[in-house]
C-alpha cells in the first residue's frame, strides 16, 4: 500500500489515460501498487457520476440530449472492429450459420437416419407413386421426397433455435440508450465507478487495431462473480471505442423483456445443458465458427457459472472446446485470447450466494427480482476494477502444444493427428492457463484486504490501529508474491481501512465503541469469507507448508518437539495438494519446485527456520525464534487461510463413514448422491454448533461438492448415473474403502483405509475443543455420522443403481467418457 508522502515528493510515473470525446489522450497521475522498485501501473476511472434530474435537471437533460444525438464518442461510429449495429446484421448472421458446411451435413445425416428408421419400422412405402406437383414437377421417389421433407423440418427447427440463440445487434440508437441506462444503474450501485489500467487499455486498443486489420476476433475470457460482469466489460468496450463482444449467456436469463434487451445488446443465449441433442451441438459450433471467422469479438466466462465463494472455479470446457476446435481445425485462421479479471469492493449477490451455499435451493431468475434490485442501486458499493491480461494467439498456443506431442503440424488442421487423450489435455491446459492469467492480472481490493485480515486473526475483535498494521503487512506480502493492490491514490492506510469497513457494512463487520479503542469484530463470517477468498490464490503454497508443519506445532511442548523433517513435510504437502487440486489454481512449476520456493519465502520472512545439510538440501523445518516471539501472527495467517477448506474436506470424509451399510443390509446398496451431500452438510452444521467443527465455512455446499468429486476421482466412492432416466446419480463406498463393523454391536470400527485418510487430513486440522481429535471421531462423531447415514439407506436401492433396470454408467466409465467426449469434438 502506498505510504504517506509529502507534497511534492512524487515519484516519476507512467502516464495515465484520459478519454475526452472521441480522443484518447495521456496525462500523468497516480499508480497501483505492484512490486517495489518497479514502475507503477496507472489507472483511470472510466465511469463518473451522471446527472440526476432531481439534483441537477439541466445536466440530466444535457446528458440525455448528447446520447440521443450521438455526440462525439457516444455516436459509437468509429469503433475498432468489424461492423455491428446495422440493419440486417441478424439476418446476415443467420444466413451464414445456416449455410455452414458442418450444419448442412448434420441435417443431411439426421434426415438419412430418420428415413432408415422409418424404413426399418415399415412406415415408408417405397412403391407409392411420387408426387411431381409438390416437387416442382420433378419425379422423385418416395424415399428421397421423405428425406427432403425431414431435412426441411430440421431446417425450420434450426431457424427457430438460431432466432432464440444469436445476438441481434441491429440498432446504434438502441445501444446508445442501453449504454446510458446501464451506466446510470452502475454509477448508483458502484458510486466510485469502473477503474482500468491505462497501459492495459491502450495495449488492448492497439491489439484491437491489428486484429481488425487481419479480421481476427478478440476472445475475452473473464472470471465470473456477478451479473454485473456482463455490463462492466460492455461499458468499457463502448467507452473505449472497441467493438462490443458477443457474450455467451445461459438461457435462464432469457426472461420476458430482460432477455430481449440483453439479446439486442450482444447476448448469445445457450442452453444450460445441451443434453443429447446432436443438432444443437453442431449449431453452437457453427455459430461460433461464423463469429470468429468474420472477426467479431467474443466473450464467455471461463468458469461457466458465477463463483459463489469469491475464488476462481475450475474451468468449464463447453464453450472453450468450441473455440479451440474453431482454430484447431483450421476453419478459423486465428483468434486472440484475452483473460480478464473483474474485482469488486462488494458483490451485489453475496447474500443470495450465502443462502445457496448453506443449502437453500437456487431461485429461478425472474424479472421481479431484477426490478427489486433497484433498491440495491441506492447503496454505495465502492468500485469495480477490471484488468486485462496481454492477449495471445490461440493458433500459436495450439501449435506449441501439438509440437510437444508430435512435430510441428504442417496441415491447416493443427490437431488432425492428435488422439483423444492428448486433445483433452490441450483443452485442460488451455482452461487452466486462462485461470492462471486471470489471477496474475487481478488486483486485491480494500474490502478483500480487510476481510482477509479479520478472518486470519485470533480473538474476538481487533483495534483500528492493529487492523491497519496488519493490512499494511498483507499489502507487503501481496506485492512480494507479484500481486497487485488496488489503487488508493496515496491515501493513508487508516483511511483505506475505514473506507473498506464502510463498504462492507455493519452486517459483515461490527464496531464496539465506548472502549479504550474502537474495536471491530466479524458479524457474518460466512459472507466475509467471500472477500478473503479473493486473496487466497496468492498464498496457497505457503499455506500448504504452514498447515503441514502444524501437524507438529499442534503437539505443543518445546521447539524441539515441533520440528518436522523435510520428507515428512513433503509427504503431507503432497497429500494436501492432491486433496485440493480441484479447489485451487496451483503454480505450474510442480510440487517440489513450489515447496522449495515456499520454504525460501517463509524463511526470508522469518516465519520458519530451515536446517540444511552441506549440500544445501533441507533437512528439518521449524518455526523461527522471531515468529515465536511475535506470537505466531504471520504463521497463523497462512494457517487460517487454509483451515476452513481442510475442515470441509475432513467433514466430507467423516460423512462417508455413514455410508457403510448396516449389518442387516446387503453390501451392494446405492444411495442418492445429492441426499448424501445434503446429509454431510447437516452433519457439519450439527458439529459446528456442538463445537467439533471450528469454521461455519466448512459446511459450504460448493466445497463439499468438490470434495465428493475428489473422492470419486480417487476411487473412494463409486458413482452411477442412469443413461435412460433423469434420476439423480447414486453412489456407494468402494469395497476396499468401506469401514468394518463390529459383528456383535454393529458399530463402526476406527481403522482401515478410510480411517487413515481421515487421520491424514486431521493432522493439519485446527485443534478444536477436543485435544484428541482421533478419540473424538472414533467415539461420538463417528456414531453421529453413522446414525445420520442410516436414513440414507431407508430408501436406498440394492444391486441396480440409479435407475429401475435401465442401463447405467459407473464412475470409471463416466470419468473415461467425460475425457473422450471433451476431446472427440475437437
Amino acid at each position: 500500500m502506498p505510504a504517506k508522502e509529502a507534497a511534492g515528493d512524487v515519484p516519476k510515473l507512467a502516464p495515465d489515460l484520459e478519454i475526452v470525446g472521441d480522443q484518447v489522450r495521456i496525462q500523468p497521475t497516480g499508480f497501483t501498487g505492484g512490486l517495489e522498485g518497479t514502475d507503477g501501473i496507472t489507472e483511470r476511472r472510466l465511469m463518473h457520476q451522471m446527472g440526476r434530474f432531481r439534483e441537477n435537471p439541466f445536466d440530466f437533460l444535457r446528458e440525455i440530449s448528447l446520447f440521443v444525438s450521438g455526440t462525439g464518442w457516444r455516436a459509437y461510429d468509429d469503433f475498432i472492429g468489424q461492423p455491428i449495429f446495422y440493419s440486417g446484421f441478424s439476418e446476415k448472421m443467420k444466413s451464414s450459420v445456416a449455410s455452414h458446411s458442418a450444419l448442412v451435413s448434420k441435417i443431411e445425416e439426421l434426415a438419412e437416419l430418420q428415413v432408415k428408421t422409418e424404413e426399418k419400422e415399415g412406415l415408408l412405402t417405397l412403391t407409392s407413386p411420387a408426387s411431381s406437383s409438390s416437387n416442382g414437377g420433378r419425379n422423385v421417389d418416395p424415399r428421397t421426397r421423405r428425406k427432403e421433407e425431414i431435412a426441411a423440418n430440421l431446417r425450420e427447427v434450426v431457424d427457430t433455435m438460431l432466432d432464440n440463440m444469436i445476438c441481434k445487434m441491429e440498432s446504434k440508437s438502441f445501444i446508445r440508450g442501453a449504454y446510458y441506462v446501464t451506466t446510470q444503474a452502475l454509477t448508483r450501485a458502484y458510486h466510485q465507478g469502473i477503474h482500468v489500467s491505462s497501459e492495459e487499455v491502450l495495449r488492448l486498443r492497439s491489439v484491437a487495431e491489428e486484429a481488425a486489420k487481419k479480421k481476427q476476433s478478440i476472445v475475452f475470457l473473464p472470471c465470473h462473480k456477478s451479473h454485473v460482469d456482463y455490463a462492466s466489460l460492455q461499458v468499457i468496450c463502448y467507452r473505449l471505442g472497441i467493438a462490443l463482444p458477443v457474450v455467451v449467456a445461459g438461457d435462464n436469463l432469457n426472461i420476458p423483456l430482460l432477455g430481449s434487451f440483453l439479446q439486442h445488446a450482444g447476448a448469445m443465449w445457450i442452453r444450460r445443458k445441451f443434453g443429447n441433442d446432436p443438432l444443437y451441438h453442431v449449431l453452437v459450433q457453427a455459430y461460433i465458427d461464423t463469429l470468429l471467422s468474420n472477426g467479431h469479438n467474443f466473450e464467455c466466462f471461463v468458469e461457466g457459472g458465477r463463483s459463489r465463494t469469491g475464488k476462481l472455479l475450475p474451468p468449464k470446457y463447453g464453450i472453450l472446446r468450441y473455440i479451440l476446435d474453431s482454430v484447431g481445425s483450421g476453419r478459423v485462421e486465428d483468434a486472440l485470447i484475452c483473460p480478464v479479471s473483474t474485482q469488486y469492493d462488494k458483490v451485489i449477490e453475496t447474500e443470495s450466494y450465502i443462502s445457496e451455499l448453506l443449502g437453500q435451493p437456487k431461485q429461478k431468475e425472474n424479472l421481479r427480482d431484477f426490478i427489486s434490485a433497484s433498491s440495491v442501486l441506492s447503496l454505495k458499493l465502492g468500485r469495480i476494477d477490471v484488468r486485462f491480461h496481454e492477449p495471445w494467439s490461440l493458433r500459436e498456443f495450439i501449435t506449441q502444444q501439438t509440437t510437444r506431442i508430435h512435430r510441428a503440424p504442417t496441415e491447416k488442421n493443427l490437431m488432425s493427428n492428435i488422439g483423444a487423450d492428448e486433445r483433452a489435455r490441450i483443452l485442460r491446459t488451455f482452461g487452466y492457463r486462462v485461470l492462471s492469467q486471470i489471477n496474475d492480472a487481478s488486483v486485491i481490493m480494500p474490502t478483500a484486504l480487510v476481510g482477509t485480515v479479520l478472518l486470519t486473526l485470533r480473538g474476538r475483535g481487533v483495534g483500528k490501529a492493529e487492523l491497519s498494521r496488519r493490512v499494511d503487512w498483507l499489502c507487503g506480502r501481496v506485492k512480494e508474491k507479484g500481486g497487485r493492490v488496488a489503487h488508493f491514490y496515496r491515501a493513508p492506510t487508516e483511511q483505506v481501512v475505514e473506507r473498506a469497513l464502510d463498504v462492507l457494512g455493519p452486517k459483515l463487520v461490527g464496531r464496539t465503541v465506548g472502549l479504550a479503542e474502537e474495536t471491530f469484530y466479524v458479524v457474518d463470517r460466512f459472507q466475509l469469507s467471500f472477500y478473503r477468498n479473493m486473496t487466497i490464490h496468492l498464498f496457497i503454497p505457503e499455506a500448504l507448508v504452514s498447515v503441514a508443519l502444524y501437524s507438529r506445532v499442534k503437539q505443543g511442548g518445546g521447539p524441539s518437539n515441533q520440528t518436522i523433517s523435510y520428507d515428512e513435510l513433503l509427504t503431507q504437502v503432497s497429500f494436501l495438494s492432491q486433496l485440493f487440486r480441484g479447489e485451487f489454481i496451483f503454480p505450474p512449476e510442480g510440487l517440489t519446485a513450489n515447496l522449495e520456493k515456499s520454504l525460501l519465502g517463509l524463511e526470508r520472512g522469518n516465519v520458519i527456520k530451515v536446517t540444511r545439510d552441506e549440500s544445501n538440501v533441507p533437512q528439518m523445518i521449524e518455526l523461527s525464534e522471531q515468529e515465536r516471539k511475535c506470537g505466531r501472527e504471520n504463521y497463523d495467517f497462512y494457517c487460517f487461510l487454509l483451515w476452513p477448506f481442510i475442515e470441509a474436506c475432513w467433514l466430507g470424509t467423516v460423512s462417508l463413514t455413514g455410508l457403510a451399510p448396516p449389518l442387516a443390509d446387503p453390501e451392494n446398496v446405492w444411495v442418492d448422491m445429492n441426499k448424501a451431500q445434503n446429509n454431510a452438510q447437516l452433519l457439519g452444521k450439527t458439529l459446528y454448533h456442538q463445537g467439533d467443527l471450528s469454521y461455519i465455512e466448512a459446511v459450504n455446499k460448493e466445497i463439499l461438492k468438490n470434495s465428493y468429486q475428489r473422492f470419486e476421482e480417487e476411487g473412494i466412492i463409486i458413482t452411477a448415473k442412469s443413461k435412460e432416466t433423469r434420476e439423480p446419480p447414486t453412489m456407494r463406498l468402494a469395497p476396499d474403502w468401506t469401514p468394518e463393523r463390529d459383528p456383535e454391536t454393529g458399530k463402526l470400527l476406527p481403522h482401515g483405509k478410510l480411517w487413515e485418510f481421515i487421520r491424514m487430513i486431521a493432522q493439519s486440522r485446527r485443534e478444536g475443543k477436543n485435544r484428541r481429535d482421533g478419540e473424538t471421531i472414533s467415539s461420538r462423531v463417528l456414531e453421529l455420522s453413522d446414525t445420520m447415514g442410516r436414513s440414507l439407506f431407508q430408501n436406498a436401492r440394492p444391486v441396480k443403481p440409479a435407475g429401475a433396470g435401465g442401463e447405467v454408467e459407473l464412475s470409471s466409465q463416466i470419468l473415461r467418457r467425460r475425457t473422450i467426449d471433451t476431446a472427440s469434438k475437437l
